[in-house]
């Protein structure tokens, strides 16, 4: 059904509709065909407006965009999707793995459902992550490419031993989960599946949080379940090092725009130390991409897209409208 605004007053004292806002009005879910299931996606705009395809970070889902979103150029097409495991999308079949490259491959998958030839990608995280890669592998579909406390890349361990140990983990915690946490969801209260969420994200304003937990919780008898699949807390690196990363990013052809947060995982991360990839990777987009990318570093925290968009919107604004031609009025 559609939504209208509140009324407003014409000529002669007559209520009249306000004119239609295409983030608002305009808002549609949509299921896209999968092999396992489905991948469920967010819509803001008309769908004849330019596409942005939106990737939420690890354990979040699509709804981590639903505040900057109607901060941005409203002749765009948004699309967020939740990724697999996350969300309202399927779970990965079992006995699967959750690898950082499927990913990459599921936002071909959607590409090719949309029918998209160019279009635009914004990652948060993870998200980001998993944009720098496609875009490196694709780079003929990808325009413009918006990272928010993301590097573009998710390289893998450097040392062997560490691939080692990190690849028997995922393999062991597979089989764990698979034994005992994996088919029994824990139930919690509204309240405490809240806070529980705060917790483990404790750059999450209580606000940004409830905007997470209505499409990351079902209800069941008793309270609420998360919906993410419990293996995606297996974390599956790609077989890509750093080395190779700095190399593969020299292929991308899209403008990028790289968002770092004063305060977030890269300027304060939760394990003390900044992530040795940050300083390499930072310079190879700079020395190879030159005048195609831009880095600004903004106040706020690694969720700052989501606690305070107004403080990156005109940032991601500016970026989306450079180069773009006005349209022909018909």
């Amino acid at each position: 059904m559609e939504k209208r605004g509140p009324l407003s007053m014409c000529s002669g004292g007559r209520p009249c509709p306000s004119p239609p806002d295409p983030f608002t009005d305009m808002i549609s879910e949509m299921k896209l065909m999968v092999p396992w299931g489905h991948i469920a996606a967010k819509a803001w705009g008309s769908p004849q407006g330019r596409p942005v395809l939106c990737l939420h970070g690890w354990l979040d889902n699509a709804n981590t965009f639903n505040r900057l979103i109607p901060l941005l150029p409203k002749d765009c097409y948004y699309m967020a999707i939740d990724l697999a495991g996350h969300g309202l999308s399927s779970h990965r079949p079992p006995g699967a793995i959750y690898h950082f490259m499927d990913y990459v491959g599921d936002v071909r998958r959607v590409a090719a459902a949309m029918k998209w030839n160019r279009f635009t990608l914004m990652g948060h995280s993870l998200g980001g992550s998993i944009a720098g890669m496609f875009s490196s592998i694709f780079p003929e579909l990808v325009d413009k490419l918006i990272l928010v406390e993301s590097y573009g890349f998710y390289p893998a361990p450097q040392e062997l031993e560490k691939i080692c140990k990190s690849q028997r983990e995922v393999i062991e915690e597979l089989l764990n989960f698979e034994t005992s946490k994996y088919h029994s969801p824990k139930v919690r209260s509204p309240e405490a599946a809240l806070q529980r969420l705060m917790e483990a994200n404790s750059q999450l304003t209580e606000e940004s949080a409830k905007v997470l937990l209505e499409r990351g919780a079902s209800e069941v008898a008793g309270g609420l379940v998360y919906n993410r699949d419990l293996r995606v807390l297996v974390q599956n690196h790609s077989f890509v090092s750093l080395d190779q990363c700095c190399h593969i990013l020299k292929k991308i052809e899209a403008d990028i725009l790289m968002i770092r947060a004063e305060n977030g995982i890269f300027t304060n991360p939760p394990k003390g130390s900044v992530p040795y990839f940050v300083q390499p990777l930072e310079e190879a987009f700079r020395t190879s991409l030159k005048e195609r990318y831009q880095f600004v570093e903004v106040a706020g925290n690694h969720f700052v897209h989501l606690n305070e968009p107004q403080v990156v919107a005109g940032i991601i604004n500016t970026f989306l409208n450079k180069d773009q031609k006005p349209r022909a009025s018909l």
